[in-house]
């Protein structure tokens, strides 16, 4: 075994984990821009501070994360991501649930359904997340 291959702490596990699931939905909305990219390696660097404090949330960062990346893109582009189920009336954002919780999801409440877990919004669109 290669001693420079430590594994990853849970801790470091939970934030790499939540980088990569809140990327594919952006990746799936087509709006993993650089600066957008950004936003989410601004997000994780907060969220490593906040698990540090309160290790037993470990489990929400993904969720923590996700909902992060939507409010910083409200504040600066617009509403993400909108609800692909809603085809009629003014186009709205998903919102992720549980707010503070583990298997977070995005949710259509016009709709009241569960659209996708978050990091598969690509499913929800016919596209298939690339490897």
């Amino acid at each position: 075994m290669d001693p420079t291959n430590h594994p990853l702490s849970p801790l470091e596990q939970a934030l790499h984990a939540a980088r990569a699931l809140v990327l594919a939905d952006l990746v799936a909305g087509e709006v993993a821009e650089a600066d957008v990219v950004s936003l989410v390696e601004d997000s994780v660097v907060q969220r490593r501070w906040w698990v540090e404090q309160w290790p037993e949330g470990v489990g929400y960062v993904a969720g923590l994360v996700a909902q992060d990346v939507q409010d910083a893109l409200l504040e600066r582009y617009g509403r993400w991501p909108l609800c692909p189920v809603c085809g009629s009336g003014d186009p709205h954002a998903l919102d992720v649930e549980p707010e503070l919780g583990p298997d977070p999801h995005w949710v259509c409440h016009k709709a009241g359904v569960k659209v996708a877990s978050v990091g598969c919004l690509g499913s929800t669109t016919g596209e298939t997340p690339s490897s």
